[in-house]
């Protein structure tokens, strides 16, 4: 249940809190990389080794370090933004560059490919975390907090839609390489203007508060941000699967997808816009089921643009679920380790996409897809309803 505010700070309002434009906008230059670098690395390894394979290896190595973001993460909380975040850029900008370098030209052996894309992923700076903590630092209220952090979401979401589009503009005149160039070049550059914004937090050392560990409260937000990870890596996949089985073009399934994004832009700027009534937790919940539950009845739809539409209506949850899912992480954390929070949050959507991904394309074709719809939904149901059933025992033994 919800209801609209008078004194419900504007979006605008976000961007009037001391320092917020200019760290806002330096750390979306250098989290731009992340949307230009998967799509570049990809063609690049192609281009050099005329191998799919390799290139699908070579992705692999380089995502497979997202778990080692947590890790990145308390560096960033125990020694501040500015002496941590920055070296982590530099360095993963240079590896960048040594990949970019290998793979200009045919011929680069894929063992070193592989090595390069490895050690690059295992540097990648925690931005989307450490600006989320920024907000939380900069935010008088937690509702000016949840409008930051749906800001955020939104313009991250953007972020990986024009990302690929850059590239491509990109490939019209210059080597895919220079793809990967070009990531390195915002996230170095990006990271240095970042670093300097006075709204930076400074160096939290220490162990979390008594009775307020890590861990505490991360699992519920962290199991519902996998499940969603699950089933929107599931449904990218699912798409494919259903244009070629009614036999559509394939060209059409960037548009079904550009729904989801759309709507999860849309469905970002009203979960700020709205002041709930509900606590955090339990909107994470109802978002999460409300995400699963048309995912399953997508698989439903008899033809392409009624999928197109239920995809748009389940892309309107995919923002206000991870924005949710972030705000309980920081009402949780202890003071000291809000970056950590963040970025156990982000692994688990990562890993859910990569598990997701791999599980959805083995069951396409041996099972109906309409089941695979179905198992896809359940797959951010199911985490949901179980953190609302903890959740409601806790309240009753409390």
């Amino acid at each position: 249940m919800s209801t609209h505010a008078p004194g419900r700070p504007s979006y605008a309002a976000v961007l009037r809190l001391p320092h917020a434009r200019r760290t806002f906008a330096s750390a979306l230059t250098a989290r731009l990389s992340y949307g230009t670098v998967s799509l570049a690395v990809m063609l690049s390894v192609i281009r050099s080794t005329g191998s799919y394979a390799v290139s699908g290896a070579v992705l692999a190595l380089f995502g497979a370090t997202v778990f080692l973001m947590p890790l990145r993460a308390a560096l960033i909380d125990r020694y501040g933004a500015r002496r941590a975040l920055l070296p982590m850029a530099v360095l993963y900008g240079a590896l960048l560059c040594v990949l970019a370098a290998l793979t200009w030209r045919p011929g680069a052996p894929p063992a070193a490919i592989g090595a390069a894309a490895a050690l690059a992923g295992a540097c990648a700076p925690p931005l989307g975390p450490t600006m989320r903590a920024v907000w939380a630092g900069l935010a008088p209220d937690p509702g000016t907090l949840a409008r930051a952090y749906s800001l955020d979401g939104v313009a991250e979401e953007l972020l990986y839609v024009s990302g690929p589009a850059l590239v491509g503009v990109l490939l019209g005149f210059a080597p895919p390489a220079s793809g990967i160039l070009l990531s390195a070049l915002l996230i170095i550059g990006g990271t240095c203007v970042f670093v300097t914004s006075p709204a930076l937090p400074g160096p939290r050392p220490g162990r979390p508060e008594k009775g307020r560990g890590m861990l505490g409260g991360l699992p519920a937000p962290v199991a519902v941000a996998t499940g969603a990870g699950l089933a929107l890596s599931g449904v990218e996949l699912l798409v494919l699967a259903f244009v070629t089985e009614h036999a559509y073009d394939r060209a059409l399934v960037p548009w079904v997808l550009g729904a989801l994004s759309a709507g999860s832009a849309v469905g970002g700027l009203v979960n700020g816009a709205v002041q709930w009534r509900a606590p955090a937790r339990v909107r994470l919940c109802g978002f999460a089921v409300a995400l699963g539950l048309v995912i399953a009845v997508a698989g439903l739809a008899p033809g392409l643009w009624t999928l197109a539409g239920a995809i748009g209506i389940a892309g309107a949850f995919i923002a206000p679920t991870l924005t949710t899912a972030y705000l309980v992480a920081d009402e949780t954390a202890p003071e000291g380790a809000r970056t950590q929070a963040g970025a156990w949050v982000n692994t688990g959507v990562n890993a859910g996409s990569s598990v997701g991904a791999m599980v959805t394309g083995l069951l396409i074709g041996r099972v109906p897809l309409g089941v695979c719809f179905l198992l896809a939904g359940a797959a951010a149901v199911l985490p949901a309803v179980a953190a609302y059933r903890r959740r409601r025992v806790r309240v009753v033994a409390g």
